[in-house]
């Protein structure tokens, strides 16, 4: 079997160390013992983007919001599933991930960086949110584990009820927020429902039609009324 190769290393914004492995083409990216992404399993990363930019896709000039760069699944998905007049904002918070799709996963992230509709910022996608009024059509958020926090406490801040009501806010009416999850999380649905989103929990598997493990979407429409 060929072996695993460090490629490169960087600090974790919250702590503990991001490793990027190489084994022959299949790219890894990890903190600890977990593994966040992994060149091969790219399904429910896809799906993150495919569902809501379906939906969207014909509303004039649709405006998407990424949260997480990662390995480029879900803006890669993104750019297929819209037309040319989409406009794609990705805000990714470790400036070594930026590097590393420049530099070694190149092969993986092909032309989308320099597509035209794209534009690739360093920084917290929190911020990029809570500055927003009525700003895009889609928000999709793969910045974390899910709902709680693994690599960043300070991602929680993006899923409690005032973090929701700022992606709400940032959302043109019948906007969709999109989070990708790892597993289930029924409080994490309560508040979506609470700050007003319609939601939809769609269960998908990490290589899609291929398998893999069990991961979850959560779909959220703005425009109902806040629950008191």
């Amino acid at each position: 079997m060929i072996p695993w190769l460090s490629l490169d290393t960087a600090k974790a914004p919250g702590g503990g160390e991001l490793r990027l492995m190489r084994r022959g083409a299949e790219f890894s990216i990890r903190l600890g013992a977990n593994e966040l992404m992994n060149s091969r399993l790219s399904g429910s990363e896809e799906a993150l983007a495919t569902i809501p930019c379906l939906r969207i896709r014909d509303r004039p000039a649709p405006r998407i919001l990424i949260g997480g760069l990662g390995m480029g699944f879900t803006l890669r998905a993104a750019l297929a599933a819209l037309g040319d007049d989409a406009s794609i904002a990705v805000a990714e918070l470790v400036p070594a991930v930026v590097k590393w799709a420049q530099g070694p996963m190149a092969e993986v992230f092909g032309n989308s960086l320099s597509d035209r509709r794209v534009s690739l910022s360093e920084g917290d996608v929190g911020r990029v949110i809570k500055s927003a009024r009525s700003a895009y059509d889609a928000i999709l958020l793969d910045v974390d584990n899910g709902p709680e926090g693994l690599t960043r406490q300070a991602n929680d801040a993006l899923y409690d009820t005032q973090g929701l009501s700022a992606a709400r806010t940032a959302l043109r009416p019948g906007g969709i927020l999109a989070v990708w999850s790892s597993g289930p999380n029924r409080n994490f649905t309560l508040r979506l429902r609470h700050v007003g989103f319609g939601v939809e929990e769609i269960k998908v598997r990490a290589n899609g039609a291929r398998g893999g493990a069990r991961h979850v979407i959560w779909v959220a429409t703005s425009g109902a009324r806040p629950s008191s």
